[in-house]
């Protein structure tokens, strides 16, 4: 039936809005009631990209790489690791950076990239370093927003010309060449052409610091076109540092305009040689070999041409006047003066920034779509760009496998899907591959199986892959490619970033929005329109994007199509759909009559991109919508709530910055009114429906938030810049209110925790080059209001019969002193083994310590008992002290607080996909502890050994020259000594020793307990047979123990008695 669409009038609700079960006071809640709630990054660990890179000429390991949306970060080991060295500063989107040549400690970085794609983040002016990035200072520039180029004077780091593009959605004055004479203290405009033209190129003379050589860009970007060109776009020159200018455009041998994007190099062998590479209609490179009052055009090849506005950058070599580089999808090498070019490519492509050391042309770093690489070989070779957490996500979800695995389409890239945790250490690649779709996908994984995922990528094609067989096919909703042309050719309009997804209450359905929903109930096998169209299609937006020079057809510009999609998870048939040109419909009955619920315009403007919708999972008819219209030049968050299904709708920004354009707002899925909100700079949070909002950073680094995702009690962030994040337990938002946040002292109830088989590897990974995989064991949450010097805290896990399972806490004195269960406390000492599962997996104490904060604090439960007693110095092959694991069950926690005590109950559950019942568990347990406490029996026998050899050493230092006495002790200690070693091989002092010596009885028990633990089985039948015998064997020793210590020890008594001699010596 053809789709009926109905408009009806929307009114703004000036009145309070009534928030009905919610807590309007809730908004007053103290924030350090949750401080311990942490964002984790999950990866994946594959460069985004970068526009910007530099090296440092006097030192061939540093380098420093300015991201699209990640900050700055830098490495110090040649491109093998890099770390952020903005964060706690400044992040985001980085235009340039530029390191001084007389000072390598001072640093210059400018906000907001050149490379300016669709996706772009502008930023907020200037930062210096004079620590080489360990501090960082704010020097002005706020609304310069995209810096093309910073260059620094290279005897004086003080003067410093910066190259400001502007704002890219609107003509602003702040556009042109700026200078510093002061470090940055003051700035003085000395170039500027125009209000619609920025400086997008700069370079200072290697040999001549006073020539200085500048272009500007003429270009436009909005919504729906991007425009690179016009006659503003020129170069100039100057000769005294820029106090005056020539320009010299219209010099022999250069282009006629109109001219986009020019790139200009010069030759630091040979000043008088200097390039250009000019966007125009007969553009190409040029080159002039007398100080650029001639030109000749020397070449003209598309394939360094191509998406000029998207590149034209050119270096000349540092000491090869024939030698230069021009970047493009590859990047082009010359070695004849840029008449032929030799095409290569860096490990990923889209080349955007080169810097070539002056002292050794064989170094350099490039930047580009996959973050920056090092090649000490002149391009051969360079380093990998999977050690960079700099994706680029625009949407996640996820999907119903356990654990279940994060997706997203990062830009410039392949889509990815993750695993959220790991059975390892961290988070690797080993833990994430590509799945359906293209770099601009939405993913849609099956609710039915998670190995078939539908995902989209530019100009509507879509795809299934079946991740069980490798297989892909093509679904999408209609297989015409208009490569090239513009969004009017097309007979289904479809946004670079178009909404794909499955119903909530039909996994047989998935919808997938052009300018029209579209429905498939059979797997993309045939589509069916389901509503009219959902758009304004003014004319003026759907046309070819590109001009005056270069058309640019990809798809990221093509407008008026459906950009959010929403299905009501608790009422089938109310579809919620947004279009990135400002309109929101609403249908009740599956798409057969629409309703035009757009809010006013005096609330949103026209052109309003609806980037979320997210209907309220417990009020039907309410749903929240975020928006942004910063395309056009409107920073303004736009959040937006509605109760009755869009017939009215209330503005909900309060406590947002004003200038923090917003894209997503999630409800939380068990606290009716907590919401979440993603913004440009950061992350927000609203615990009364939205009436305020505060800031939720946490940990997270400053980044673009592009879109949330709640999934069970976690919450899943895919930044624009910093790949994906979570926070693992939600819990203590759940649970926080006004009644409490004035307590002393909170022990939150923890989350329902998984027992999971996770190892912690053969050390601690490396957090530069993998994820961070979820605690391994209970994340309990707690808040101490006002800790002070003396206070003291103890928390314990308890079986339901009160038995103590572990305690921790701040003053094991105080906890030692007052503990009743002695026998179950054990304080033990460091064992050299192999860490194999847990961090402190070389401690065989149950008594952890705390060092708590006020405010909120986190402790990690591993879910175990403690280990086996040890003893100073003792080696074990292979046999970590690790205490076996509690069965899923519920457990007590106790936390004490002075005189403060709190009792909340956690569950365990087994992993969902395991088969082993609850008495499977429960006879490892007890097979376990019976083999840790025969562990424990051992070592305390070599304790009681070495207690009485100590004792013997004394006697015998005092026996002078009876050689009677010390005879004896000398047998006695022969016979303990050949006791302790079969017990426990003495030789073995490091961790390869037992590999030579050999093990004794104590370490192949201790095996056996680190071997039974492995999986979550009952014991086998040999393993119960082998614990029977060695423990036999221990008996055999224990009882020759018990023989020796009998016969030796009477035969010295009665021979000292006799002797009359004397043990305790009162001579100085």
């Amino acid at each position: 039936m053809k789709a009926k669409l109905i408009f009806s009038i929307v009114t703004l609700i000036v009145s309070f809005f009534s928030f009905g079960q919610i807590n309007k006071s809730n908004s007053n809640l103290n924030q350090d009631l949750y401080s311990s709630l942490e964002y984790r990054l999950v990866g994946p660990f594959r460069g985004g990209r970068a526009g910007t890179a530099v090296g440092v000429a006097n030192n061939s390991n540093l380098y420093y790489m300015g991201t699209a949306g990640g900050g700055v970060w830098k490495t110090e080991d040649s491109g093998n690791t890099w770390q952020s060295i903005s964060d706690g500063f400044f992040g985001g989107s980085i235009g340039a950076i530029a390191v001084s040549e007389s000072d390598t400690n001072i640093i210059y970085v400018g906000e907001g990239e050149q490379t300016l794609r669709g996706n772009v983040s502008s930023g907020h002016g200037l930062w210096k370093s004079n620590d080489a990035g360990e501090t960082w200072n704010y020097i002005g520039l706020p609304k310069s927003e995209h810096i093309s180029r910073i260059r620094i004077h290279p005897q004086d780091p003080n003067i410093v010309y910066v190259g400001v593009i502007g704002n890219l959605w609107k003509p602003n004055v702040e556009r042109g060449l700026y200078k510093t004479i002061d470090g940055g203290k003051n700035w003085e405009k000395i170039l500027y052409v125009s209000d619609k033209a920025g400086v997008g190129d700069l370079i200072i003379d290697p040999n001549n610091s006073r020539i200085i050589y500048a272009t500007t860009w003429e270009m436009k970007r909005n919504g729906y076109r991007m425009d690179s060109g016009g006659p503003d776009s020129k170069i100039f020159r100057s000769y005294n540092g820029g106090d005056t200018w020539e320009d010299i455009s219209e010099f022999s041998g250069l282009p006629a305009f109109p001219w986009g994007i020019v790139g200009v190099a010069i030759s630091p062998v040979n000043s008088k040689r200097i390039w250009v590479m000019v966007e125009a209609e007969n553009g190409g490179l040029f080159r002039s070999d007398d100080g650029g009052n001639n030109w000749e055009k020397i070449n003209s090849n598309r394939a360094l041409r191509q998406r000029a506005w998207y590149y034209t950058r050119i270096y000349a070599d540092t000491q090869n006047e024939d030698k230069v580089y021009i970047l493009n999808v590859s990047y082009g090498v010359s070695t004849d003066g840029g008449k032929t070019f030799t095409l290569k490519n860096a490990p990923h492509g889209d080349h955007h920034d080169l810097w070539i050391d002056p002292n050794n042309n064989m170094r350099m770093v490039v930047a580009d779509d996959g973050g920056a690489q090092v090649s000490n070989d002149g391009g051969n070779n360079w380093t990998t760009y999977f050690n960079q957490p700099t994706a680029q996500f625009y949407r996640v979800t996820t999907d119903n496998s356990f654990p279940y695995r994060i997706y997203g389409a990062q830009q410039d890239n392949s889509t990815v899907r993750i695993k959220h945790r790991s059975s390892s250490s961290s988070i690797t690649e080993r833990d994430w591959e590509p799945s359906a779709g293209g770099e601009s996908a939405h993913l849609a994984p099956d609710p039915k199986n998670s190995n078939i995922v539908f995902g989209g990528t530019y100009k509507g094609y879509m795809m299934m892959q079946d991740h069980s067989n490798g297989q892909i096919r093509s679904v999408n909703v209609w297989p015409d490619n208009p490569a090239g042309s513009g969004a009017e050719v097309m007979k289904y309009r479809f946004n670079w970033n178009f909404p794909v997804m499955f119903s909530p209450n039909d996994p047989n359905k998935l919808y997938a929005g052009s300018n029209f929903l579209h429905l498939s109930e059979n797997g993309g096998q045939s589509w069916k329109k389901i509503s009219p169209d959902l758009t304004r299609s003014l004319t003026e937006t759907i046309k070819s994007s590109g001009g005056p020079i270069t058309q640019d057809n990809t798809g990221a510009e093509f407008y008026a199509n459906i950009f959010a999609i929403a299905e009501s998870d608790t009422e089938d048939n109310v579809i919620w759909v947004g279009s990135d040109d400002g309109l929101i419909h609403i249908t009740r009955d599956g798409g057969e009559n629409w309703e035009n619920i757009t809010p006013p315009s005096k609330m949103s403007p026209k052109l309003n991109m609806i980037n979320s919708i997210d209907p309220s999972p417990f009020v039907k008819g309410k749903a929240y919508v975020a928006a942004t219209s910063y395309k056009f030049g409107d920073y303004t968050p736009y959040i937006y709530k509605t109760d009755d299904y869009g017939k009215s709708w209330t503005l909900i920004t309060d406590g947002i910055n004003p200038d923090y354009y917003t894209r997503v707002v999630r409800s939380d899925k068990k606290r009716e009114g907590l919401l979440y909100a993603g913004t440009e700079w950061g992350m927000f949070i609203s615990f009364d429906d939205g009436k305020s909002w505060r800031e939720f950073q946490l940990n997270l680094p400053i980044t673009s938030i592009r879109d949330l995702h709640v999934k069970d009690n976690d919450l899943v962030v895919a930044t624009h810049g910093r790949s994906f994040w979570v926070i693992d337990d939600l819990t203590p938002l759940h649970q926080i209110n006004n009644e409490i946040q004035n307590d002393d002292a909170i022990l939150f109830k923890p989350d329902t925790s998984y027992r999971m088989a996770q190892s912690g590897g053969w050390g601690k990974p490396n957090t530069l080059l993998s994820g961070e995989n979820h605690p391994n064991g209970v994340i309990i949450n707690y808040y101490l209001k006002s800790l002070k010097k003396d206070d003291y805290l103890r928390i314990d896990i308890e079986n339901k019969d009160g038995s103590l399972i572990r305690s921790f806490t701040n003053n094991k004195n105080i906890t030692i002193r007052n503990n009743t269960d002695k026998k179950n406390l054990m304080i033990g000492n460091p064992v050299l083994s192999n860490p194999n599962d847990i961090d402190n997996a070389l401690s065989s104490g149950n008594l952890g310590s705390l060092s708590p904060k006020s405010g909120g604090n986190r402790l990690i439960w591993d879910m175990r008992y403690p280990g086996f007693k040890s003893f100073d110095g003792m080696v074990l092959y292979s046999s970590p002290n690790v205490g076996p694991k509690v069965t899923p069950g519920k457990y007590d926690l106790k936390m004490t607080y002075n005189n403060i005590v709190i009792t909340k109950e956690l569950e365990i559950i087994k992993d969902p996909r395991i088969k082993s019942s609850q008495e499977d568990f429960e006879k490892q347990l007890e097979f376990l502890i019976e083999v840790r406490n025969e562990v424990s029996r051992a070592n305390q026998k070599i304790i009681d050994i070495r207690k009485i050899k100590s004792d013997m050493s004394f006697i015998k230092d005092k026996a002078d020259n009876d050689f009677s006495l010390k005879t004896l002790i000398d047998e006695y200690l022969i016979d303990l000594s050949i006791i302790e070693n079969n017990i426990h091989m003495t030789k073995n002092q490091s961790r390869q020793d037992p590999l030579n010596f050999g093990i004794r009885i104590n370490n192949r028990i201790a095996f056996l307990l680190a071997d039974s633990q492995r999986g979550d089985f009952a014991p086998t039948d040999q393993s119960m047979e082998f614990f029977n015998d060695v423990k036999k064997e221990l008996d055999i020793q224990t009882d020759s123990l018990k023989e020796v210590i009998k016969s030796h020890s009477q035969k010295i008594k009665d021979y000292i008695v006799a002797n009359k001699i004397e043990l305790i010596s009162f001579e100085n």
